[in-house]
């Protein structure tokens, strides 16, 4: 049964979310702090994890950047304002989805499936080498030429998957609405400058290797040799 953390600060939404995950087959474990929540998630044994952004200690965002700087579970950020700019901070933070508040629960069992399917089956049992660049689809690794050797990148989840979106059809130009449909599985009201945000993180990561191209007026694709 997958292990779900909830870190937020309502110690009235715990309960009765527990039982309602539960049958979904989903485990809902508890934290009211961020503090409490590193200390579970460093003990390990959770899929994924729900995230207040309204916090003591420290908002959403500041936590949802130390649990990426150890670890790529699946984030799933719960705002009560909705806004779009709280939602294109988290997604440059490497959170994988969001919700507003309050929200339905059977919409937040919807994304939790999604985001643990998407992290738990492997897309292709394969690997994609390309000039500089190389993509292990089963393992989740990336590895891009260094000055001496390969080294391996630290992607969160969400830039792998666009990784493999592009890599998979080299050349293909896939649109900012191809891009986040195939990778949220659901519409969002960011569209354009989420899809920016997220190029742009990956294509840091990815530096000095310039491979992932921009069409004006189109969208983006993958522009490096296949060895």
């Amino acid at each position: 049964m997958p292990k779900i953390l909830l870190i937020d600060d309502d110690a009235e939404l715990g309960g009765p979310l527990g039982v309602y995950l539960a049958r979904f087959g989903l485990a809902l474990d508890c934290a009211l702090s961020p503090s409490a929540g590193l200390v579970k998630l460093r003990q390990g044994g959770f899929d994924a994890v729900i995230l207040d952004v309204m916090l003591p200690e420290m908002d959403g965002f500041a936590l949802c950047r130390a649990i990426r700087k150890d670890s790529d579970i699946p984030v799933v950020m719960l705002t009560a304002r909705g806004e779009v700019m709280d939602r294109v901070v988290g997604l440059e933070l490497g959170a994988d989805d969001y919700l507003p508040k309050p929200f339905e629960p059977r919409e937040l069992v919807a994304r939790l499936q999604t985001v643990l399917r998407r992290q738990r089956v492997p897309m292709e049992a394969h690997r994609l080498v390309f000039d500089g660049l190389e993509m292990d689809l089963d393992k989740r690794s990336v590895l891009r030429q260094g000055e001496l050797a390969m080294e391996e990148l630290d992607l969160t989840s969400t830039e792998f998957e666009l990784l493999g979106l592009l890599a998979r059809e080299p050349g293909k130009v896939f649109s900012r609405d191809d891009i986040l449909n195939r990778l949220r599985g659901h519409e969002v009201d960011l569209q354009t400058r989420a899809v920016d945000l997220l190029v742009s993180r990956l294509r840091k990561k990815l530096e000095p290797l310039d491979c992932i191209k921009t069409w004006r007026n189109a969208g983006y694709s993958l522009a490096v040799g296949r060895v």
